[in-house]
């Protein structure tokens, strides 16, 4: 049975699998993102901040690495621009980096190329014999093996990343190379991005918009000051929620078409009410209310649908299941490409324990803006799903 552990960052916290287990592991009942943004935009209407100067930090190592950028078959602003912020590293990265500039239709096969090796690297690794424990060797042997599981390791978060490019070139959609401090001039491609997800899918994650954006959901124009770590968080939070929601779809489709749904779904859903109400059979982990719950003027109340009248039907344990990221890989993506679209923060901790937030930067942008980076995010986590199912079926390593 999954357990999860639950792994802080910049951009808040992630729930990665363990292997542990024990009678309390549901007694906090959180969720991957329910810890992410309790006030994030508190004042929300407002977005009134005094600007503060940032110590630039760089988080990018000195190698030499290989920018992914859009082949002249990809919609985009010119042949040099990027099509993803995360740069790719390994040898494996850099060729697959190529084989996105040149031929992304390849992408697949040399994926699958790919795994075949690591799959045979992986086998080989296991029949060799140990030194014994007496053996001086031991310890290089033991580091050996340490140092080659790693270089797998990032391979496969290259091959993930590589593969959600590609989804996303596939859709014709582009993805936001990095924000700054100047409102966007992103691509209106709101509808490409919607039409990626069922009906029902879609519902949520428009309720997801209209609690992150409250009374603003139609307004595209107006610009506001906003903290850019707040922004982040949204996203990396926004890209949890895409995980979660393709996760739950794809199980509610599969039982929609083997007509085995539970009786009822299409009945007005009084569990967030109930929930309000302190009623201990309702969920805790729902993901909009934990996440959302303590914004004032948030917006309209979460509107009834299918597929979350299917989700709070879940007992607590099979919801944290299914809130949890699977694989430690697919954390590690989420992070870096978070930090590589919006940079690392400079986050200080007081003495009391405190996150000061004094120097963090404000960066401009539109309520139209802040809409694409949410459905970009909801899109990523979906395709994040798809990438790393497909993944692990020719090359295991989702933890059971």
């Amino acid at each position: 049975m999954e357990t999860a552990t639950a792994i802080q960052s910049p951009f808040g916290t992630c729930i990665r699998p363990s292997n542990k287990t024990g009678s309390g592991r549901y007694h906090n009942r959180s969720i991957a993102f329910a810890t992410v943004l309790n006030k994030v935009f508190q004042g929300f209407p407002s977005f009134s901040h005094p600007r503060v100067g940032l110590r630039s930090v760089s988080f990018q190592s000195q190698k030499k690495r290989s920018v992914i950028r859009a082949s002249s078959s990809f919609d985009s602003t010119g042949p040099s621009a990027p099509i993803a912020p995360l740069q790719l590293e390994s040898p494996i990265g850099q060729f697959l980096s190529q084989i996105l500039i040149s031929h992304p239709h390849l992408v697949p096969a040399a994926v699958d190329q790919q795994l075949e090796q690591l799959q045979t690297d992986r086998d080989a690794e296991k029949q060799n014999e140990e030194p014994s424990a007496a053996s001086t060797d031991l310890v290089l042997y033991k580091r050996i093996a340490e140092v080659k599981a790693n270089e797998r390791k990032k391979a496969l978060e290259e091959i993930l990343y590589a593969l959600l490019v590609q989804k996303f070139m596939d859709a014709n959609i582009s993805l936001i190379p990095s924000v700054t401090r100047s409102p966007p001039t992103w691509p209106h491609e709101d509808d490409k991005l919607e039409l990626l997800h069922s009906p029902e899918a879609l519902e949520m994650i428009q309720s997801h918009l209209a609690l992150i954006l409250g009374n603003r959901v139609g307004d595209s124009t107006s610009v506001a000051e906003i903290s850019k770590l707040r922004v982040g968080q949204v996203y990396a939070a926004s890209v949890m929620y895409g995980y979660f929601v393709k996760r739950v779809d794809q199980r509610f489709q599969l039982e929609k078409t083997t007509r085995i749904l539970p009786e009822g779904l299409d009945r007005e859903n009084d569990n967030i009410q109930l929930q309000a109400a302190g009623d201990e059979r309702v969920p805790q982990t729902h993901p909009e209310v934990t996440s959302w719950a303590e914004l004032p003027n948030s917006g309209p109340a979460l509107k009834s649908s299918r597929l979350r009248n299917y989700v709070m039907s879940f007992d607590g344990e099979s919801l944290q299941r299914y809130a949890t990221i699977r694989s430690k890989e697919a954390v590690s993506i989420i992070e870096k490409h978070t930090e590589a679209l919006f940079g690392r923060p400079e986050i200080v901790i007081t003495p009391e324990g405190r996150v000061d937030s004094s120097k963090d930067e404000v960066i401009k942008i539109s309520f139209g803006g802040l809409r694409r980076l949410v459905l970009e995010a909801v899109t990523f986590g979906s395709f994040l799903w798809d990438v790393e199912s497909y993944v692990d079926s020719r090359y295991h390593f989702v933890a059971s």
